[in-house]
């Protein structure tokens, strides 16, 4: 039935959705698709005793036409400027310095197998299963250790002082 819809109707609604696109070949295209796939979903619509089909082709294209016109229109435009909308912060190398040595101090309270899986995961980068081979253990194992890991860390660094 589509394609029988498709073959007598198709040509004219591509000329009416390129109208209706002011020439735009996609987006007439994107038309003439979502109007064959309303046709599809609603085939009640398409009952001859409605009403010409074409005519229902025609006005469901040009509907959703202005919906899209629409949706485009409702959007904020972009605003062009040479300025920054906030300047960087300065990054402050003391400060970061502090951090490392800060993060660092805390690893080295970690237990051993806690201070390895966090090494592994986040600062080698490398994934639950790449990490479970390098150490030898089940991957369930890295992920399990892992959460355990990282609440350790947050105890040992608010111990330290550190806050969120």
């Amino acid at each position: 039935m589509l394609r029988a819809l498709h073959d007598e109707h198709a040509e004219a609604l591509y000329a009416h959705a390129l109208r209706l696109v002011n020439g735009d070949r996609q987006r007439a295209e994107d038309l003439v698709q979502e109007t064959l796939l309303r046709a599809w979903r609603h085939p009640e619509a398409l009952d001859p005793t409605r009403g010409s089909i074409r005519s229902w082709l025609f006005t469901t294209a040009r509907n959703l036409a202005i919906d899209a016109w629409r949706r485009r229109s409702a959007r904020v435009g972009e605003v062009y400027t040479d300025e920054l909308p906030e300047p960087p912060e300065a990054v402050d190398e003391a400060e970061r310095a502090v951090e490392a040595w800060t993060v660092a101090e805390a690893l080295n309270r970690l237990s051993p197998t806690h201070r390895e899986v966090l090494v592994e995961c986040f600062y080698q980068g490398r994934s639950v299963a790449e990490a479970a081979s390098r150490l030898g253990v089940p991957p369930g194992t890295v992920k399990s250790r892992t959460h355990y890991a990282l609440r350790s860390l947050r105890l040992v660094l608010a111990e330290m002082g550190v806050t969120e």
